[in-house]
């Protein structure tokens, strides 16, 4: 593969990793569902999708 051609397809990996990501947190909002957060893998944090999802239109 060239390099325009693995750009190209990490693109699309990248797209439709966030593509799956808010489809996720859009069914979780749905059902009134929270999302486990670490920023350290020790500590946890559960945060309601819908929050998530208010922050991320700012």
């Amino acid at each position: 593969m060239s390099d325009k051609e693995i750009r190209d397809f990490s693109q699309k990996i990248k797209l439709g990793l966030e593509l799956a990501e808010r489809k996720m947190l859009e069914e979780k909002a749905l059902h009134g569902e929270n999302i486990i957060v670490s920023s350290d893998g020790k500590t946890f944090q559960y945060i309601p999708a819908k929050q998530i999802i208010e922050a991320s239109k700012m």
